[in-house]
């Protein structure tokens, strides 16, 4: 190869190395105000951009509104950044990080990762209305101390429970820093329960026995009966059963032999009895809607049911003692069509003397509507008030008295001799007739009104009486 040839390369090299020296120090020139090639701050794209450029980004990017608190009930607290005047910047960052770049050394960033970086902001905030905001959350109100923390036994009205303000406590110093660090971190959510928030204490000898005897009295109100009257029902729970509890004179717990607690037998029975008071409605005041638009009380009368007393008293015991869980119907003395408080229903005879009306409700629906006679009120012979029932259905028979024989077509007795049927002698019925020519107590009816009644009515309906 000749010298001119070996010339012309050399220049030409020359010119080739001039140009891409111009080339990096022009660029390392424009990298000299802004991030150097391949710089990534917080995912953004920041080379030849400078620092206001960049941090205008990052603001936009970093829309921050507060911090919410959950804590272990589900209940959720927020910190609005807005309400303690929350500044975030981050030129501080930025102008240190700038300043670490050599423009000239740009084409290290062509190797190097690690000019993606994560930059933290400088947050600023008003701390007064921080810490009130902070203070007035429920799980910081009535703090106690640990030595002030209870475990004990307590009765209540839904019986026996353990007060225990030593489990699951909040450790205040530590969510109190938890929720700063969070929200100087410009987190969303904190979980107090996630993050171990909530610690047991540790507990005394005595609180260790209140713990064993709670055990055993949880699992002695733990019963399963539930008492079904009609559409009612009446579970034996925990308010209840805690009375069944056998205690000495000092009103402590009595264990039998093997360390189980024992029963009050008479206290099971004691609250049979009590069962029977709430739902015994025979001769029971009730509270009727009368068909002349007032609601009257209705006292006395045949109709309602009765429990066993003796035979629940038994049941109730044994199946306590063999921890049965069960739906129950009480046994009865005496059983009306419907059970429960409200045994009346939607069928029935409705006798109202002030007005001397009947009126007979099946379903619901008004099926007779008639004016009647009862009971002679001026000789004393007024009919009955109460709740009774049809006791039997006859045609054709005789009623007789003192001083009188009558024959009906139609008997439908409600409560002894008291009952309703036809009276041929009359001719007319409703008004005050009643007051001084009135029957010797009952309900006199027309006879193509009584035979519609004697038709439907079923035996067991119950007959609603009053003035």
């Amino acid at each position: 190869m000749n010298r001119n040839v070996l010339k012309g390369l050399g220049i030409g090299f020359f010119l080739i190395l001039l140009s891409l020296i111009v080339m990096y120090l022009g660029l390392a020139y424009y990298y000299s105000d802004g991030f150097s090639y391949g710089t990534w701050i917080n995912g953004i794209y920041c080379t030849g951009k400078n620092v206001n450029e960049v941090n205008d980004e990052l603001l936009e990017q970093c829309d921050y509104h507060g911090l919410t608190i959950i804590d272990s009930d589900g209940k959720s607290y927020a910190i609005s950044s807005q309400e303690v005047n929350l500044v975030v910047d981050f030129d501080e960052a930025l102008w240190m990080y700038l300043k670490q770049q050599n423009p000239y050394l740009w084409i290290d960033n062509l190797f190097d990762k690690a000019k993606n970086r994560t930059l933290e902001p400088v947050i600023q905030y008003d701390r007064d209305a921080y810490t009130k905001i902070v203070d007035s959350f429920p799980f910081f109100q009535g703090e106690k101390e640990e030595k002030d923390r209870q475990l004990k036994l307590v009765k209540g009205e839904e019986g026996y429970y353990l007060l225990d303000e030593r489990t699951h406590v909040l450790n205040a110093e530590k969510t109190r820093k938890l929720i700063q660090n969070s929200f100087e971190d410009l987190k969303p959510e904190l979980n107090l329960e996630a993050e171990g928030c909530y610690e047991d204490l540790s507990l005394t000898d005595e609180m260790k026995q209140d713990l064993s005897l709670w055990k055993k009295i949880e699992a002695y109100q733990d019963c399963g009966i539930v008492y079904r009257f009609g559409d009612e029902r009446f579970p034996v729970d925990a308010s209840v059963v805690c009375d069944f509890l056998l205690l000495d004179e000092k009103g402590e717990f009595v264990f039998d032999e093997q360390g189980n607690l024992c029963t009050d037998e008479e206290k099971v029975f004691g609250f049979v009895d009590w069962l029977a008071q709430e739902y015994d409605t025979v001769g029971a005041a009730r509270q009727f809607h009368a068909t002349r638009g007032e609601v009257v009380t209705v006292e006395g009368g045949i109709y309602g049911n009765k429990i066993d007393r003796d035979a629940e008293k038994e049941y109730l015991l044994q199946a306590f003692l063999d921890k049965k869980r069960e739906e129950h119907e009480p046994v009865y003395t005496q059983k009306a069509i419907k059970q429960g408080k409200d045994d009346i229903g939607d069928t029935y005879i409705e006798v109202d003397m002030t007005n001397q009306m009947m009126y007979y409700y099946q379903e619901g629906e008004l099926k007779v509507e008639t004016p009647v006679v009862t009971g002679n009120t001026r000789l004393r012979r007024g009919t009955p008030q109460g709740t009774n029932y049809v006791y039997s259905k006859e045609t054709n028979r005789v009623l007789r008295g003192e001083d009188y024989a009558s024959p009906v077509k139609y008997w439908m007795p409600v409560k002894g001799g008291v009952g309703i049927h036809d009276a041929s002698w009359r001719s007319k019925y409703g008004g005050e007739i009643y007051k001084t020519n009135g029957s010797h107590g009952c309900i006199n009816t027309p006879l193509e009104e009584v035979s519609k009644l004697f038709d439907m009515v079923e035996v067991g309906t119950p007959c609603v009486m009053f003035y």
